[in-house]
């Protein structure tokens, strides 16, 4: 769900500085430039069963994940992404922010470039996925991660 107001307010992020600055006929308007609002983001959560006997391996490449990796991940709109782990289930669980404005575009970037690729390559074989169906982050349909419903948020 998009946490982000259906529709931009209406009244300006601007205040004038002065009555003076305040048009003065009926349809004019200040020329203060209007400023795009930064999305608010919409959280999305995710989970992917980690094969035990790759914990280790798994834990020492993301303390040192790959530059190019990272920057696509930002470059993609994606902030406060972390991923946990529990020991008892195998379960991976990746939380995120996305704040663009265009999730399906910004995904095929990402899929795009071969850095995060060889990345999901080497990373997928470590897990196994919880969908049905599913081959690779990479082949995308049916997701390799799992979304999971978001059913409580407190800021």
């Amino acid at each position: 769900m998009w946490r982000t107001s259906a529709s931009p307010p209406t009244s300006p992020l601007w205040s004038l500085s002065s009555p003076k600055d305040a048009p003065t006929g009926r349809n004019q308007t200040p020329t203060v430039p209007a400023a795009r609002l930064k999305n608010q983001g919409r959280r999305i959560a995710q989970i992917v069963k980690l094969k035990p006997e790759y914990v280790e391996e798994y834990k020492k490449c993301h303390a040192k994940v790959w530059p190019e990796v990272l920057k696509q991940i930002k470059d993609c709109n994606i902030e406060d992404y972390s991923i946990f782990h529990d020991p008892g289930t195998g379960i991976l669980f990746a939380s995120f922010k996305y704040v663009g404005y265009d999730y399906a575009g910004d995904m095929e970037k990402m899929k795009d470039n071969p850095k995060v690729q060889e990345w999901w390559k080497m990373t997928d074989s470590y897990q196994e996925s919880f969908v049905p169906g599913a081959k690779s982050s990479y082949d995308g349909e049916p997701a390799w991660w799992k979304g999971v419903e978001e059913v409580f948020y407190h800021p």
